[in-house]
């Protein structure tokens, strides 16, 4: 159970300002897309569109083939959950719960209630009273018992401590693999959260910079280490994100396509091959488009 999101040339323009800039992507089914851009990338923007919270200045936006905007059948596919403000909420957490429920056609009062225990909220306090973190778990609880064709998660780890975001992400794996669906997880947690992706897309500046398999990503930076030289030959086709020098030794963060019998040659040459993190990438790929 779960559904296909497609972008075909989708812009959002509030005013003069284009926060999205034909957008054409694709968020396969049933799998785990990290959605990863700094503040103003235009994250939260694409997201509120995909919920239908707000309409596209231009191109489409599909969800199984079917246009997403005021489309209530749709709409019942997808749970966004993002930081509200639960100031005004004087109900328990198992009041907004069966409001929830009450809404949503899947949604397991059982997982819910195994979700409340593992988190440790408790069910006799009003909302509003709750700390940060509380109201945090609470919207991921929401999310999770919801079980939408499309689960949304902007930012959701907010105020949470580090024991609660590890109860989130396990559940996020285990509750994937018993009911599979479409997660789209946004975040700027990307170190912490990187082995959950199965897909990465990053936006900058509102353009999309990359969609691809999580491996793939990965595969394709290396920490290069070697002779000035030789590390400008090997890496003289490929796109420097980074470099550093200390006398004769040079070390460069790279990425492009390195397949196997370069990689060979390069290491019997001396130099230094190494692996290099998705944060890392991510930082430096951004970066360069400033």
């Amino acid at each position: 159970m779960s559904s296909e999101i497609k972008l075909q040339d989708v812009s959002l323009t509030f005013k003069k300002f284009e926060a999205l800039k034909n957008l054409t992507l694709t968020f396969e089914a049933g799998k785990i897309h990290g959605l990863i851009g700094r503040n103003g990338a235009g994250k939260t923007s694409l997201l509120s569109l995909i919920a239908a919270f707000r309409e596209p200045s231009a191109g489409n936006i599909n969800i199984d083939g079917k246009e997403v905007f005021e489309n209530s059948e749709i709409m019942q596919k997808v749970m966004f959950v993002y930081d509200k403000n639960y100031d005004n909420e004087y109900d328990t957490i198992p009041s907004v719960l069966e409001i929830t429920e009450s809404f949503r056609a899947n949604f397991n009062k059982e997982y819910a209630d195994y979700l409340i225990k593992r988190f440790k909220l408790p069910i006799d306090k009003p909302v509003y009273k709750l700390s940060k973190g509380m109201k945090s778990a609470m919207n991921v609880v929401i999310g999770l018992a919801s079980r939408a064709e499309i689960t949304i998660f902007d930012e959701a780890y907010l105020g949470m401590d580090a024991p609660a975001r590890e109860i989130f992400y396990q559940e996020i794996l285990a509750d994937q693999a018993k009911h599979p669906r479409t997660f789209i997880l946004s975040t700027h947690l990307v170190s912490e959260m990187d082995y959950l992706f199965d897909n990465v897309v990053i936006i900058d500046q509102g353009k999309l910079l990359l969609n691809e398999d999580y491996e793939t990503v990965i595969s394709r930076g290396a920490s290069i280490t070697g002779a000035a030289d030789q590390v400008d030959a090997f890496a003289a086709d490929l796109k420097i994100l980074n470099e550093q020098k200390l006398g004769g030794t040079k070390k460069v963060m790279v990425y492009g396509a390195l397949e196997e019998d370069r990689l060979s040659d390069a290491l019997q040459s001396g130099i230094e091959i190494g692996p290099v993190s998705l944060q890392d990438l991510f930082i430096h790929l951004t970066e360069e488009e400033h």
